[in-house]
């Protein structure tokens, strides 16, 4: 079975199908819609063949469906049917769940995406539970406020590890992963990496979207791994 894997992102959305060598991809921006990001995935991908499809959504995700609007996207994703928009079966994960299932390796995985916002998810034993950290209030606003890409912007390089550092330490003692994988676009602007952390890959987001559907030649030990749908 060829799967296409969607990851939506502040910036770009980006496909890979099972098989292909590269990805490809287009801006996406604060007015972004599902029904635009339909025709833009349709219109790179037209010369590809695939039997299902893996979207990577910045937000939550209950019972295979966006539960609320992206915060830095357009609106009309919750609701929107996108089995009927691409004609083939399609799992919905959080973005951060989607990169953490591809980092996977053992164990108890935080995962922290440094991107447009901050994305989070926790791994245990090959289960993935999707979390929404990013808006729980830290300081004088919320984590995502501290680490997203407008308070590197605003703040600095060298605020902004500080603040990075900090948080990955307080989740750090309140969840007691055994390691901290983090990712996103701003990953690779650490300059010293907080203890039990390394950085990993934002391709290992096409990796979780071809284990959500265990397929086997693209993911080792697929049956152990699951995604676990958040409760309302």
């Amino acid at each position: 079975m060829r799967i296409l894997v969607i990851d939506v992102g502040g910036t770009h959305v980006k496909a890979l199908v099972s098989g292909a060598g590269t990805r490809r991809e287009f801006e996406s921006g604060p007015k972004l819609t599902a029904a635009q990001m339909v025709d833009g995935v349709k219109a790179i991908t037209k010369d590809w063949k695939y039997d299902a499809v893996s979207i990577g959504y910045p937000g939550p995700v209950v019972h295979n469906h966006p539960f609320a609007e992206p915060h830095n996207l357009g609106k009309g994703w919750v609701g929107f049917n996108f089995q009927r928009a691409f004609g083939r079966p399609v799992k919905i994960m959080n973005d951060a769940a989607m990169q953490a299932l591809g980092s996977y390796k053992k164990g108890k995985m935080l995962f922290l995406g440094l991107g447009t916002g901050l994305g989070s998810a926790l791994v245990a034993d090959g289960i993935v539970e999707p979390m929404e950290l990013a808006h729980l209030p830290y300081k004088k606003a919320t984590f995502e406020d501290y680490a997203g890409l407008r308070a590197l912007k605003k703040r600095g390089k060298k605020k902004w590890r500080r603040d990075v550092a900090r948080i990955v330490e307080h989740l750090t003692a309140a969840l007691e992963p055994d390691e901290v994988a983090i990712g996103g676009g701003n990953a690779k602007k650490l300059k010293k990496l907080p203890p039990l952390s390394r950085v990993v890959d934002n391709s290992n987001a096409f990796l979780g979207g071809f284990r959500l559907w265990k397929q086997e030649d693209s993911a080792p030990e697929p049956s152990r791994f699951e995604a676990r749908s958040r409760k309302t």
